[in-house]
């Protein structure tokens, strides 16, 4: 019994997969209004982009996808955390993270 190698599996599966996550991502994003619910959402789009940056670079031997795809990671972890930040702060201001109920004061 052999093991596949990801060279082996064709580009349509990651393919498929990446637009589950896509779609997925979306319809978060779409239908709910918890602010944190929307931030996973945000977070399932970035590693669809990711699936497919890694699915189109697997023949490619300068690894560029691979390397952009390690990149948007790092931006989509800084993105997360200072959005978790604001999110803590929103909450000690307003008591809720519902989207719906942001208000301005000005």
């Amino acid at each position: 019994m052999s093991r596949r190698a990801m060279t082996d599996i064709p580009v349509i599966y990651f393919l498929w997969v990446s637009a589950f996550l896509f779609a997925t991502g979306l319809s978060i994003l779409l239908l709910k209004k918890n602010t944190i619910f929307v931030l996973m959402g945000i977070e399932l789009i970035l590693n669809a982009a990711n699936l497919n940056l890694v699915a189109f670079s697997k023949n490619d031997p300068s690894l560029q996808g691979l390397y952009l795809s390690v990149f948007v990671l790092v931006v989509g972890v800084c993105e997360m955390a200072i959005a978790l930040a604001i999110v803590l702060q929103v909450y000690r201001n307003y008591r809720a993270i519902e989207v719906d109920q942001f208000k301005s004061e000005y």
